[in-house]
């Protein structure tokens, strides 16, 4: 076992700054990104990374500045390298999953050959699916020299519970739902959502397990007309999610949807939740569980997670 007191960690993506804090080692950490602000302990480690873009304007807005910045082969995020050559780290968590979520592995491979006083280690995480996931906290653990955490097994156990708890008898149909990642343009759940929706006992209408966010048309969100809508914008808190999705309620077809009609519309808070694919992914299963089958399961999740729109 390495001593963690050699370690020093930079987590350059919040899904990573979160492993790291499941496997004890948040006192290792001593840089992070902009984003990275769970658990709240770290959030005194100064931040590595910056965007270029203003995540503040509106959804249609940010879409076309991702795009020009990747059409135009430039990073979404800035590498504060000073900051990297004084933290000197051990190791750097970063991700090759999405270049809009996080900073991308070849620009941190640019930031690293540059450094003169360090060498560390790059660990790039790119979880799909749910057991990418727990292998990635399994990696990251070998990785730091410490032993796989108990809390992993726990994670794994509360996950299977829910599923137990939620998943439908012979009789019952599970209901439709659509998880919107993105309002404009408009996108589904990718990755791993469809299958969190099933462990919640769902069936997710859009999206192909371990497949990229796909994006929807509007007419088709209309003629599939799910029981279930969830908003879980990618990069979002609850008040943010609850603008977007109250413009998107101004169509005019809005309120012909099975899911409207019904009270069945929720937003999440998806940048704590969803969009994170870290511990709090079995937290994530268990908000959808409790959205889904408030007859079955209750968390406590409502009000502080997801809410009514």
């Amino acid at each position: 076992m390495t001593d963690a007191k050699n370690l020093r960690i930079v987590s350059l993506i919040p899904s990573a700054t979160e492993i790291v804090a499941l496997l004890g080692l948040t006192d290792a950490l001593v840089g992070r990104s902009h984003e990275c602000d769970y658990p709240p302990e770290i959030q005194d480690r100064p931040a590595c990374t910056q965007a270029r873009l203003n995540s503040s304007q509106p959804s249609a807005q940010i879409h076309q500045d991702v795009t020009y910045l990747l059409q135009n082969a430039l990073s979404i995020y800035e590498i504060k390298l000073d900051l990297l050559e004084k933290l000197q780290p051990t190791h750097i968590l970063t991700q090759d999953q999405c270049d809009v979520c996080a900073v991308s592995l070849s620009e941190v491979e640019k930031a690293v050959a540059q450094l003169i006083h360090a060498q560390p280690q790059i660990i790039s995480l790119k979880p799909n699916l749910l057991e990418d996931v727990w292998a990635d906290i399994q990696n990251v653990a070998e990785a730091m020299g410490v032993g796989i955490p108990t809390s992993l097994s726990d994670l794994q156990s509360r996950v299977k519970i829910c599923e137990q708890k939620t998943q439908p008898n012979f009789d019952t149909k599970r209901p439709t739902v659509a998880c919107i990642e993105w309002t404009d343009p408009l996108m589904a759940g990718g990755n791993w959502i469809p299958e969190l929706v099933k462990l919640a006992g769902g069936q997710p209408l859009v999206g192909v397990p371990g497949q990229p966010a796909p994006h929807l048309q509007w007419e088709s969100l209309v003629t599939a007309n799910p029981d279930v809508i969830i908003f879980m914008p990618c990069g979002f808190d609850l008040n943010r999610t609850r603008q977007e999705a109250t413009i998107l309620a101004q169509r005019p077809e809005w309120q012909n949807l099975q899911a409207v009609k019904t009270g069945k519309v929720y937003i999440t808070d998806g940048n704590s939740y969803f969009n994170r694919p870290g511990p709090r992914l079995a937290d994530s299963v268990e908000i959808l569980a409790e959205i889904l089958h408030p007859e079955t399961v209750q968390y406590g999740y409502k009000g502080k997670a997801w809410e009514l729109l």
